[in-house]
């Protein structure tokens, strides 16, 4: 079950380090244009990542869900607070792999 906290730590690492990311990742292209080159190793690990991240997303949403009505179904009807725990299990199961790539993107742009 993941924790609020959990869910607020991934979606600050999402708003703080993507635009350090998307900004250091620029100026490296920015700096290979005009030295006439092209990282094709960063551009295709830029979309890779991001696919393979989706995939990820895609499947620990999945398997979130079932768990969170797994749980429902033997528990009963959920009170309110009962479902914002579980819409926070899913979103933060949605969340995490991008918040993942994005923090060791950001550790290794900046060695």
């Amino acid at each position: 079950m993941a924790s609020g906290r959990g869910l607020s730590n991934d979606l600050a690492t999402l708003w703080l380090q993507s635009p350090v990311v998307i900004a250091m990742r620029m100026q490296q292209m920015w700096m290979d244009a005009l030295a006439g080159s092209v990282n094709a190793a960063e551009m295709n690990r830029m979309v890779s990542e991001k696919m393979m991240a989706a995939a990820e997303s895609a499947v620990a949403v999945n398997a979130a869900m079932m768990q969170q009505g797994i749980a429902m179904l033997t528990a009963g009807a959920p009170t309110s607070k009962e479902q914002r725990r579980i819409a926070d299990a899913v979103a933060h199961a949605a969340i995490k792999p991008y918040s993942r790539r994005v923090r060791s993107n950001a550790r290794r742009l900046t060695k």
